[in-house]
């Protein structure tokens, strides 16, 4: 690859749903955060290939007590995120809940309150439009059958101008059962151009999908479709799901999500341009690209989202998010490094996807090696605490207090199909409650545990094969648990978590 080239992924880790958004030599970008918390990370660039993350717009999710415990495949689905009337917009779908909006003056805040503007089950995928030339605002959204028993037919309303509530009671404006081949139509993204009001819209599933583009003189229809986005002969698999921005020396461009098993949706970038008959056309011909010319910005240096954290004073890097609304006092603040979580007590420690207290970040989506060094201050008999990979199956090591006071090294896993955890190597004692602890991933996700607890990594188990949620990628996870019971169970220090390419 050459300075002037890119490759795809230009995200290579699970940016589920990416949506994106031009304010003057800036580019930002949002994704699906399900429910995790902070929610709706926000990503920034100055180049469409180098992205940083600076913040999330949502600390909580609401209400707080349907999000006390994890919920995974619910939450935050495809938000959308705009810039009107000098201030950053971003509209999402709870599929059990309906559409929210929340606004800020600048992308890292402060951001409004959740508002819900429409109450109802099912209603996802929502995005505003604010129609410069008549002052008109609109607003579309696709359906989940999971939760409506209603699916592949997108619904248009009029809206207020601020954004707070809708005018009608919407219409169907494209549904996908009248399109000889279509399903799932889901995803839209609703444009101004030339005239046309644009929908970009992926259907086909997010395993096969493809993307599509529908246009109509009308808000309300009728509209045109066209695929301008599919596999073809590349090893993209439904290559689809994302937004078009416009640079300032007016070059086009679609970023987009590829499906990939436990790395989940990863992001890329394809070129855009406008044919002659004035729809877009995508990608090669609309077919992915591989590498393709940088677009034509200032060249900015090499920058991804942050993986590696010393947790200086305590605290943990913006990449990090809990598995459900946090409670007080699991990461407690203190003068040095590391990051010390206390040991909560729970019925359920067990199984750590029913646990909120779990601190995760995303699984990356190139073979890698993770390592952490542990120690178990707690002297409660069965608390323990580790580092975890994190899916509908998962598996961790790390070190366990004993009945008779002494700390072990342990590795456990769990099946998709299984409610409690198993032995994935026999345990042994870790002299001084201590140990480094590593995950080596592979191709196709397989993971290599090992630990060292003085005398170099050893290995541990046979390999675990890291598994997806429904819709989420696998997780990497820091973990400090007790068995229920009372008072308090003590904590886990964890320093110098590292992610290096393998």
């Amino acid at each position: 690859m050459s300075p002037r080239t890119y490759r795809n992924p230009i995200l290579d880790a699970d940016w589920s749903d990416p949506d994106v958004v031009r304010v003057g030599d800036d580019f930002y970008l949002t994704a699906s955060s399900f429910g995790r918390a902070p929610g709706l990370p926000l990503l920034h660039s100055r180049d469409l290939v180098n992205w940083t993350l600076v913040g999330h717009a949502l600390e909580r999710l609401e209400p707080a007590e349907e999000f006390a415990t994890p919920r995974h495949d619910c939450g935050v689905w495809a938000p959308s995120l705009r810039y009107h009337d000098e201030r950053f917009w971003i509209f999402w779908g709870d599929p059990d809940q309906g559409v929210f909006q929340v606004n800020a003056p600048q992308i890292r805040g402060p951001w409004t309150r959740p508002h819900l503007l429409k109450a109802g089950k099912g209603l996802i995928d929502p995005c505003p439009l604010w129609d410069e030339e008549t002052g008109e605002a609109y607003l579309v959204h696709a359906w989940a059958r999971s939760r409506s028993g209603v699916k592949n037919r997108l619904t248009g309303h009029r809206m207020r101008p601020d954004g707070t509530e809708l005018l009608d009671e919407g219409k169907v404006i494209v549904d996908g059962d009248r399109i000889p081949g279509w399903f799932t139509l889901e995803g839209p993204k609703l444009y101004r151009h030339d005239g046309w009001f644009w929908i970009f819209a992926p259907a086909g599933g997010v395993e096969t999908g493809w993307q599509g583009a529908f246009r109509s003189r009308g808000f309300f229809g009728p509209y045109e479709e066209r695929i301008v986005l599919e596999q073809k002969d590349t090893d993209v698999n439904g290559p689809h799901q994302g937004g078009w921005v416009r640079t300032p020396s007016g070059e086009d461009w679609f970023l987009h999500f590829q499906q990939r098993g436990a790395y989940g949706r990863v992001v890329h970038l394809q070129p855009m341009r406008w044919g002659p008959d004035g729809w877009p056309v995508l990608g090669d011909d609309g077919a992915p690209v591989a590498e393709h010319r940088r677009p034509a910005l200032p060249p900015q240096p090499p920058a991804a989202p942050a993986t590696d954290d010393d947790f200086p004073g305590g605290r943990f890097g913006r990449q990090w998010q809990w598995t459900a609304n946090p409670g007080d006092g699991w990461a407690t603040q203190h003068s040095g490094d590391g990051l010390r979580l206390t040991c909560v007590r729970s019925a359920n420690a067990h199984d750590l996807r029913k646990l909120p207290s779990v601190l995760t970040q995303r699984l990356p989506g190139t073979p890698s090696a993770i390592e952490v060094e542990l120690r178990l201050d707690s002297d409660e008999p069965g608390a323990r605490a580790g580092l975890a990979v994190l899916g509908d199956a998962f598996g961790w090591i790390g070190l366990q207090r004993g009945t008779d006071r002494t700390v072990h090294l342990v590795h456990r896993f769990t099946e998709a199909v299984a409610d409690r955890e198993r032995d994935a190597d026999h345990p042994r004692l870790a002299p001084g409650g201590r140990a480094r602890l590593r995950i080596e991933i592979g191709a196709g996700a397989r993971c290599r545990f090992s630990y060292d607890v003085g005398e170099g990594f050893r290995p541990s188990g046979p390999v675990f094969a890291a598994t997806p949620w429904r819709w989420v990628g696998a997780l990497l996870g820091l973990f400090a648990l007790a068995p229920a019971g009372p008072g308090h169970a003590g904590a886990a220090t964890f320093t110098r978590f590292r992610v290096t390419p393998a």
